[in-house]
C-alpha cells in the first residue's frame, strides 16, 4: 500500500515540475516572441496607414480621416503661403 501512494505521489509530482517547467518556458521563450512578432506587426500597419496618408495628400492634395461624428481633413503645410495670408490681413 506504502509503495502505491509513493508512486502516485512522484507521479504527482513529476507532473508538477514538467507544468511548472512549461510556464517557466512560455514565460521566458514564446511570450517574448510572440510579443516581438505582434509589435512589429503593429508598426507595419502604423507604416501602411501612414504611407497611404502621405501619398493621398500628394496626389489630392488633402486627405479625410473619420473621427467618430467628425471628420479630421489634413492638408500639406506651406509656411510662405501661410505668411502671404498674414501679410494681405495685415493690409487690409
Amino acid at each position: 500500500m506504502e509503495k502505491e501512494s509513493n508512486k502516485i505521489l512522484i507521479a504527482v509530482l513529476i507532473l508538477l515540475v514538467v507544468v511548472l517547467g512549461g510556464m517557466v518556458l512560455y514565460s521566458f521563450a514564446l511570450k517574448p516572441a510572440i510579443s516581438g512578432y505582434v509589435v512589429n506587426a503593429q508598426n507595419q500597419g502604423v507604416n501602411l496607414a501612414v504611407a497611404s496618408i502621405v501619398n493621398q495628400i500628394q496626389q489630392q492634395g488633402y486627405v479625410q480621416i473619420p473621427v467618430g461624428n467628425q471628420t479630421l481633413v489634413l492638408v500639406p503645410y506651406n509656411p510662405t503661403q501661410q505668411q502671404q495670408t498674414i501679410n494681405v490681413d495685415e493690409a487690409e
